[in-house]
């Protein structure tokens, strides 16, 4: 697989005893996660192309059963892997919305031009989402809220925030 894969959650084991899975979506709705034909699995590397036979939301999680997963065991050998999707595959995000996997290694730069560091992460706290910025070794966090984050640029794979940089 060449295509740049995007982890949109991870196997939490068998669910049943038919092969079905029950996954742990990362996805704002279970549903998003349901629309793929295909997810890749993997654990810590190496990623594996299966077909989804069928998929069924929950309120907060999905269900599924994947071409070739026929039983329960082998259902409970994909516990902990991580499932991904390709980032083309992912639909085209409004005006000022992005994805995470799109924010991840871009510069953090403050209005006076100071490099604060790369995005490494992101966190969802439930009231805002929270970029985790790292700089030599040190991680600061900023809230993804408008009065920050004055604008993303992911051609040139900066972002422009309003935080000082001894904060």
């Amino acid at each position: 697989m060449t295509a740049r894969l995007v982890t949109m959650g991870r196997v939490d084991g068998p669910w049943g005893v038919k092969g079905w899975i029950k996954v742990r979506p990362y996805t704002e709705t279970p549903e998003s996660l349901c629309r793929f034909a295909r997810w890749w699995l993997s654990r810590g590397g190496e990623w594996t192309e299966y077909e989804v036979a069928e998929a069924a939301a929950r309120p907060d999680s999905v269900v599924a059963r994947l071409a070739g997963c026929d039983d329960r065991e082998a259902a409970a050998a994909l516990k902990g892997c991580d499932i991904g999707v390709p980032r083309e595959a992912l639909p085209v995000t409004a005006e000022n919305e992005f994805y995470w996997a799109d924010l991840i290694g871009l510069r953090v730069v403050d209005e006076q031009g100071a490099l604060l560091g790369e995005v490494a992460g992101l966190l969802s706290t439930g009231a805002n989402d929270v970029l985790r910025v790292r700089q030599d070794g040190k991680e600061r966090l900023l809230p993804f809220i408008p009065q920050v984050i004055r604008r993303v640029d992911l051609a040139a794979g900066e972002i422009r925030v309003d935080w000082g940089a001894d904060w």
